[in-house]
């Protein structure tokens, strides 16, 4: 089984079995710019195919999407605070952890292993379930 196969497999499982689970829209958007780049495929994804996987998963009637609150402001400050030394590419992965604190979420799979230097989650390597 490769690692896509483990991690659609894990995907699946919680579209149609978990009580909830998270997505942030920067991640959607990466996921687009990531599957479509030929320079990280050999046969790229083209994006309507790429947008008709997201689409199956925002059906999922378990998924909850993280967007800004009125906080955010307040979540930004709190995290700069505890890593003053973030920078670069850090910085797109801080923006997926201070949405996953206000909304109370503390588990990430992820195999970025950047979010370990946020000491509010727990990283969990997909490819590690089972």
């Amino acid at each position: 089984m490769t690692e896509h196969d483990t991690c659609r497999g894990l995907l699946e499982e919680w579209r149609r079995r978990s009580p909830v689970w998270y997505l942030a829209w920067g991640i959607v958007y990466e996921f687009l710019r990531i599957v479509t780049h030929p320079r990280e495929f050999r046969n790229p994804w083209n994006i309507t195919d790429a947008w008709g996987l997201i689409h199956a998963l925002l059906a999922a009637r378990s998924l909850k999407m993280l967007i800004e609150t009125h906080r955010h402001p307040e979540i930004v400050e709190d995290v700069l605070k505890e890593l003053s030394h973030v920078s670069d590419n850090l910085v797109f992965g801080m923006h997926t952890a201070i949405l996953m604190r206000e909304h109370g979420v503390g588990k990430i799979y992820t195999l970025d292993t950047h979010f370990h230097r946020f000491p509010s989650l727990e990283v969990i390597d997909p490819l590690q379930q089972g």
